[in-house]
């Protein structure tokens, strides 16, 4: 393909002028949440050497379903292109491991080829969205980011472009913390467990930002360790995203697509569907029978204080690990939060692990880890860790490097002076709008 682009794998855009140019998050060899998760299909040969020969690769942010350090190991002569985030952890420690890495200012358009141009904004939440101009044509990557106020120019963006594509993360709910249950014992149903028609949601988008076309991305995966293996309820499959999917102006694109822009064709890669076999915990170095040291706990407790958010909230975390409850107080809390608290019930290999390298959220996305709310959070689902515990201690925190109090207001200043901060009048948004006013 002369001029044109792919998607593949889980959230993987190939993009080619003349031959294979740009790549992106591409997880392409292993598995990632300690094992947890897979791909719903093979990435096909021709697909892979394109990938292993782009020149460019760019990371939208750091879960290991998007920056897989085991794939990266084959790249190792490209080009890493990442975000401009307050903090810079990923660029940061790219470079320390020996990568090339060039970080792109927000909204600046940067030239790869001839005919092709890129264009990153860094949202709030430590991800990103990336724009292609290909000769005229509008792409945009949107893999897992939010709209904080970088919807305003994207969609200004889409506006000069007569031909554009999306590819975003749209699906029942499954890539994040959703294995909870009730003080009770009893299992939290999932919020996309009613499994309604995404069809419709995906046109509001499309005209929402005034773009023509959408290509499933960045869900395409599912669970094969024994205890996450329930999840799979709960995937997105390519079918889905078709269902209720009726539009005279917009269209939807096969998840795996090969889109030839010169020709204006479309294709789907109809790749072979991966069937692995479910495995044990221990296979991935997680035994649930193992308990915390007296050490591991003060990590723990150490890890925990950083975050000067928590008090503001919440009493106590609790790690029911090997069988044996181990309860940490938040240091500062008021009183009237004492009660409120939440317990996870994990195993300790990879608990250990998401606290030595501040990456909480691959524990609870995993789904293998069980969560339970102790207290009135609002709420007993997921929506209820939002927005004060999760992305306070996963966004801002582990990835931003903000975890005190000025530290959060460094850090949230930084986005509002770029212009991507702004807040919708729907109950999440407004929710998370009153959890940072005070840093603001």
């Amino acid at each position: 393909m002369d001029l044109g682009f792919e998607t593949i794998g889980n959230a993987t855009l190939i993009a080619y002028d003349g031959g294979p140019l740009l790549c992106t998050d591409p997880w392409i060899v292993g598995t990632a949440y300690f094992g947890s998760w897979v791909h719903q299909h093979e990435i096909p040969a021709e697909q892979m050497e394109a990938i292993l020969q782009a020149p460019y690769v760019w990371i939208s942010h750091g879960h290991p379903d998007h920056l897989s350090l085991e794939s990266l190991e084959l790249l190792r002569k490209a080009e890493i292109l990442v975000p401009d985030h307050h903090g810079n952890r990923v660029a940061r420690e790219l470079r320390e491991a020996g990568y090339r890495v060039r970080v792109l200012k927000c909204r600046e358009w940067t030239e790869l080829s001839p005919r092709v141009r890129v264009c990153c904004v860094a949202d709030v939440h430590q991800d990103a969205v990336l724009l292609l101009d290909m000769d005229g044509t509008l792409v945009v990557n949107a893999n897992d980011a939010s709209d904080r106020g970088g919807g305003d120019f994207l969609r200004a963006q889409a506006e000069r472009f007569e031909r554009s594509y999306l590819m975003a993360l749209v699906g029942y709910g499954d890539a994040d913390m959703i294995h909870m249950f009730d003080e009770a014992g009893d299992p939290v149903p999932p919020p996309g467990a009613p499994h309604e028609e995404l069809g419709p949601g995906i046109i509001g988008i499309l005209e929402h930002f005034g773009i023509d076309a959408f290509v499933p991305f960045s869900t395409l995966h599912r669970y094969q360790r024994s205890d996450s293996e329930w999840a799979n309820a709960y995937i997105t499959q390519p079918h889905d995203f078709g269902r209720g999917f009726d539009s005279s102006t917009k269209s939807l694109l096969p998840a795996y697509a090969r889109v030839d822009l010169l020709r204006e064709d479309v294709r789907c890669l109809e790749p072979r569907k991966n069937d692995p076999v479910i495995q044990p915990p221990e296979a991935f170095g997680d035994n649930w029978s193992d308990q915390l040291t007296a050490e591991d706990v003060t990590h723990i407790a150490e890890y925990f204080g950083r975050f000067d958010h928590l008090r503001t909230f919440l009493g106590f975390v609790n790690f029911r690990v090997g069988g044996r409850d181990n309860e940490i107080a938040i240091p500062g809390t008021r009183p009237k939060f004492k009660g409120r608290g939440v317990t996870f019930e994990t195993p300790r290999a990879s608990l250990m692990t998401c606290v030595e390298y501040r990456i909480f959220d691959d524990l609870m996305i995993g789904n293998f880890t069980r969560t339970t709310l102790h207290g009135d959070w609002g709420g007993k689902g997921t929506e209820a860790t939002y927005p004060d515990f999760n992305p306070f201690v996963t966004k801002f925190g582990d990835n931003g490097g903000a975890c005190s109090e000025a530290e959060l207001r460094a850090y949230f200043a930084d986005y509002a002076a770029r212009g991507f901060f702004s807040f919708g009048e729907d109950p999440a948004q407004r929710a998370e709008y009153a959890a940072l006013r005070r840093y603001l």
